[in-house]
């Protein structure tokens, strides 16, 4: 099973795998909004559990031949200023769905590099909640809980029904949501959620 993974892996190209989100359907107006915030929280967890900033995520297009989508720090900037609850409005513009399925091939991308992180993270979840721990208890969760809610604080515009517990449990589910998104069909994986949840919030 694992050669088998493997191998999906390795004959996957950046050209196949846009290939293949393409195949699927192009959500409509009212669906972009909650996109746009899910791509940049699920960014916004694997910033804070890996310390990755907009470097990798550059060198990430690049890799991925989508520069021309992505082709600097201030593009990145403004893709990510789409989100409609990010603090600001100078860099916000209408994300389209090409700029969208590039963020979620650089994500997945980066996800795969950092699997072995996102694994482990996620194996020390399952233990804790089988000791009916709390993740805080464990420095490698405390640290990135605690990183997500900050940053998660200063980007996002205030929100009296976001308490640190919902914050908390958010970090959690996107963690788990990452481990996924860094298998070899993870970029079909995240497309899909984006499009289930888009009529939904976080």
């Amino acid at each position: 099973m694992l050669k088998v993974m493997q191998s999906a892996a390795n004959s996957a190209t950046p050209n196949s795998q846009w290939e293949e989100l393409s195949q699927f359907p192009t959500p409509n107006t009212v669906q972009w909004e909650n996109i746009k915030t899910q791509l940049d929280l699920v960014l916004l967890a694997l910033e804070t559990l890996t310390g990755i900033g907009s470097d990798a995520m550059l060198s990430a297009a690049i890799n991925l031949q989508l520069e021309s989508k992505v082709p600097d720090r201030v593009a990145l900037w403004r893709l990510r200023q789409s989100n409609p609850i990010r603090k600001g409005q100078g860099g916000r513009k209408k994300l389209d769905v090409d700029e969208a399925r590039s963020l979620v091939l650089i994500t997945c991308y980066l996800a795969k590099q950092h699997q072995e992180l996102i694994r482990r993270a996620v194996g020390l979840l399952e233990t804790i909640a089988a000791k009916n721990q709390e993740p805080h208890q464990n420095a490698l969760l405390g640290d990135y809980i605690d990183a997500f809610c900050n940053t998660y604080q200063e980007r996002m515009e205030e929100d009296e029904q976001i308490s640190t517990d919902l914050l908390t449990n958010l970090a959690i589910k996107l963690l788990v949501d990452l481990l996924f998104y860094s298998a070899p069909t993870g970029h079909r994986r995240l497309w899909l959620t984006l499009l289930d949840r888009s009529t939904k919030q976080f």
